[in-house]
């Protein structure tokens, strides 16, 4: 364009210096430039096809690079494309770097651009790239090991009071934590077993567990040495060593846990201190004065006399056993009891052996788990934490517990539900190995069975097989056997149990069967009734709710005291047994004559007895003893005389003619004449669970 502005100026000069004048004469410009000097391309140069040049496989180097939060340095690396390294040395001359570690954490934003920017690239904050999660398998959860001994804290001694039925355990706690829990027991029996604290004169706390004496409890009272740290056995002074008291000696043998007797009811008459301790000697536990280090206390549960020497034991013992516990890290315990509340819902008492238990927990236990809602003492106040060796009262559980498995706390919910399904397909393996027995003798049977029908088959022939008839039905028909269906319901697991085990000791299922159709923790609710309808069942309430109107053709039985349940059951399957056939002898005779008498053309026998024994009556069945052995029996009397006049009965010392209508028995005389009679009497089962 210079170029051109120059030519112009040019122009005018010489146009202004030779006189012509610009508008009569037109000068002609040239342009120069590049772009209007470009050749065009000729016809076969636009129908040529042009081909792009090949494209080099080069590196791609992008001069921006994605950056995110909290990127370790190692990742940094790997977006920047650079060895790790040569970042680790950029890192250096950073200010704000607390460590070059590989995955150490950048969670300053600037300081990785900083750190970008002096490696000769440009940044671009992004979100932080999904990691895929690694699928992982279902797995259990177990207990954690054995904690440092300087983790370790005091914590409360766990005491199951434990004896026979009715010797004062529950009177005693009562007068411990001066309560009275016996009062509200059915028949003053305790049904279940309660767990609490109580606080004693010098300050130390003390849980107690009060199990249940009565035979049927066996199941609770193992599961409370199981979770006991010392057993009070309490032995009535004037009853002595009874047979659960035998029980306990023995569960505290197995489970090696030290015994404290309480020798209780001593102001009673009749009470001989002595006379229990050489009995408890005899079955292997050593008291104090007998040659053994066992403690024993004459106590007054009811006036509360020695109380306090029992306490002192109980704290003695445990100071010398030097009870710590671990109050750090995810928490481990024991289900105690578990029940169902009409308006809380599914409970559960525990006893925490290991850390802090709080609000928010995930539980698992057994096959059920919980999402702790709620923390209630024995009291039923609530409480925000639980420390080693305390009860307490667990609300949340989305499924009830088994009484005696062990709490276990994971990390989330999604934990939870792995260690379920792995422990639910164990289960399912373990019932498969079981039962493979059962299924292998089943099998073989039935392929015995096709053998027999295959040779059979091929013995008879073609033609035969095909007249056989109408097939066979495959289900076995009703033997007439007479049936109880049951269902029970309980307030607590361990009530349910403890029936459960009772029932099982029926055996007498050949006369009755006796079927639990159905059992489970909570009140009788509309499915319970729709069952026992549909099975013609029994529903036996255990201190749990029933509906308030009666419900037609379906019996509901609450109950509160086990050997009642028992009483009750035992009237129904007796009321199901058929009526029996029983001889009721009515009178004696003996054969004094023997008349032989022409009857028309036939010759018959007349005897003529004296009745010796009761009564003779005409209508009755007879038999016939000589020597004391049977002769014949179900006969019937074609005539009865006396004084030559038909009768219908004789008495005692009274003479008589009889005249029998089989005549084909040939008697003598001496021999004696039995008058009996059949009635119809109710059976009795035989069941007896042993208390």
């Amino acid at each position: 364009m210079l170029n051109i502005a120059k030519r112009f100026l040019a122009n005018e000069l010489f146009a202004s210096a030779t006189g012509y004048a610009r508008r009569n004469v037109r000068l002609r410009q040239i342009q120069h430039s590049a772009v209007w000097c470009k050749r065009r391309k000729t016809a076969e140069e636009k129908n040529a096809i042009e081909f792009a040049p090949k494209k080099k496989n080069k590196p791609q180097m992008s001069g921006v690079v994605d950056i995110w939060r909290n990127m370790t340095v190692s990742e940094l690396a790997r977006s920047c494309q650079l060895e790790l390294e040569h970042i680790q040395e950029v890192m250096l001359y950073v200010k704000g770097i607390g460590s070059i570690e590989s995955q150490a954490r950048l969670e300053d934003p600037r300081v990785i651009k900083e750190i970008a920017s002096k490696c000769g690239f440009k940044t671009k904050i992004v979100a932080a790239p999904a990691v895929e999660e690694e699928v992982q398998k279902d797995r259990d959860v177990v207990p954690r090991p054995p904690p440092a001994p300087e983790n370790l804290k005091d914590r409360p001694p766990v005491v199951t009071v434990m004896g026979h039925v009715d010797h004062g355990k529950t009177t005693l706690l009562d007068s411990l934590r001066g309560a009275s829990v016996a009062a509200g027991e059915a028949g003053g029996i305790t049904q279940h077993i309660g767990a609490f604290t109580v606080e004693l004169d010098n300050g130390e706390k003390v849980t107690f567990l009060d199990t249940p004496g009565h035979a049927a409890f066996s199941a609770m009272r193992a599961r409370g040495a199981y979770l006991t740290d010392i057993i009070v056995l309490v032995v009535a002074a004037e009853d002595g060593v009874m047979e659960q008291t035998k029980e306990v000696l023995r569960l505290a043998k197995e489970q090696s846990v030290p015994i404290i007797v309480a020798i209780n009811k001593i102001d009673k008459p009749g009470a001989n201190i002595e006379r229990v301790k050489k009995e408890l000697a005899q079955y292997g536990l050593a008291i104090e004065g007998y040659g053994g280090d066992t403690i024993a206390v004459g106590v007054s549960a009811l006036h509360g006399t020695n109380l306090d020497e029992l306490t002192e034991a109980v704290s003695t013992q445990a100071t010398l056993m030097g009870l710590k516990g671990e109050y750090e890290g995810p928490v481990e315990g024991v289900v105690v009891e578990s029940k169902v509340d009409s308006h809380r819902g599914k409970l559960s008492t525990a006893i925490v052996s290991r850390g802090t238990l709080r609000k928010g927990a995930v539980l698992v236990s057994g096959q059920a788990w919980a999402k702790v809602r709620g923390l209630f003492d024995h009291a039923g106040q609530p409480v925000m934490s639980v420390t080693p060796g305390m009860p307490v009262e667990i609300l949340g559980w989305r499924e009830l517990p088994v009484a005696g498995e062990q709490i276990l706390e994971v990390d989330s919910e999604k934990m939870a539900h792995s260690v379920l399904r792995w422990r639910a397909n164990q289960a399912m393996v373990e019932k498969a190995l079981t039962d493979a027995e059962a299924i292998n003798q089943k099998r073989k049977e039935h392929e015995d069975q096709y053998k027999a029908e295959r040779e059979k088959a091929r013995l008879s022939g073609y033609y035969r097989r095909k007249q056989q008839g109408p097939r066979a039905k495959e289900s076995v028909s009703d033997d007439g056997t007479p049936r109880v269906n049951v269902i029970v319901k309980g307030d607590v697991h361990g009530s349910v149990e403890a029936i459960l085990d009772v029932l099982d000791t029926y055996d007498d299922n050949e006369r009755c069967r006796l079927d639990v159709i159905h059992y489970a923790v909570g009140d009788v609710n509309e499915s319970d009734v729709e069952l026992a309808r549909l099975f013609d069942a029994l529903i036996y309430a255990f201190s749990v709710n029933v509906p308030k109107k009666p419900i037609p053709e379906v019996s509901i039985r609450p109950t509160n005291i086990i050997y009642r349940l028992v009483d009750d059951l035992k009237k129904e399957i007796n009321a199901k047994l058929p009526l029996v056939d029983v001889e009721e002898e009515v009178g004696e005779a003996n054969v004094l004559q023997l008349f032989d008498i022409n009857e028309g053309r036939r010759k018959v026998t007349v005897l003529g007895c004296r009745c010796t024994k009761g009564l003779l009556k005409k209508s009755h069945k007879y038999k016939i003893r000589r020597n004391g052995e049977l002769l014949a029996e179900g006969l019937s009397l074609e005539s009865m005389r006396h004084l030559k006049n038909e009768v219908d009965s004789i008495k005692k010392d009274v003479e008589c003619g009889l005249r029998l209508m089989d005549q084909s028995i040939e008697l003598k005389v001496g021999d004696t004449i039995v008058c009996y009679q059949i009635n119809k009497q109710p059976q009795e089962t035989e069941w007896d669970p042993g208390f």
